[in-house]
């Protein structure tokens, strides 16, 4: 199965990088990871046991040979039942093609959106500060502004309403 060839040259130490994975992440990736190594060394030394029965040994040690035979005669009959996994095979091959298809999408709309993160940190760089602004400069980026304060001072308005609530009178008098 190509998964399995997958595995086997994954750089998981680049992936934990630069994948920013936090640390409870990357210990649990690791503990399973153990765990399925693990578990393949143990099926990997178990399936290099013999897995043949030694009647004879029974036959000396038991006084009922009956018992023996009667085993033997199962083991012999005995035919292990067969699965078609073909299906389920299948069905995985297609979970995971899927899968891989949306990681590469998923990859795809974050590579879009960490380039107009980018861009936007480039223009905050860019941008001058505050202060130096003019208000010319202001009124052209905003012209509603400059119509604001023009409706204002020929209605004889001096005063930027809600100023005082908010900053309170500073005048001496």
């Amino acid at each position: 199965m190509a998964s399995k060839a997958v595995a086997a040259t994954v750089d998981f130490a680049r992936i934990y990088s630069s994948l920013g994975l936090g640390k409870e992440t990357i210990a649990a990736l690791q503990a399973f990871r153990k765990r399925h190594n693990d578990a393949q060394r143990i099926h990997a030394q178990l399936a290099a046991q013999p897995t043949t029965v030694d009647l004879s040994y029974y036959r000396s040690v038991l006084r009922n040979k009956d018992v023996v035979d009667e085993a033997e005669k199962i083991l012999r009959d005995f035919k292990p039942v067969t699965y078609d996994v073909n299906a389920h095979i299948k069905a995985i091959e297609t979970f995971e093609a899927k899968a891989v298809a949306k990681a590469k999408e998923t990859t795809e709309k974050i590579d879009a959106e960490l380039k107009d993160l980018q861009a936007t940190l480039a223009n905050i760089e860019e941008a001058r500060p505050f202060e130096d602004l003019t208000s010319e400069e202001v009124g052209k980026a905003h012209p509603r502004i400059v119509e604001a304060v023009e409706t204002m001072i020929k209605k004889g308005k001096w005063t930027v309403p809600g100023y005082k609530e908010k900053f309170g009178d500073l005048s001496l008098m």
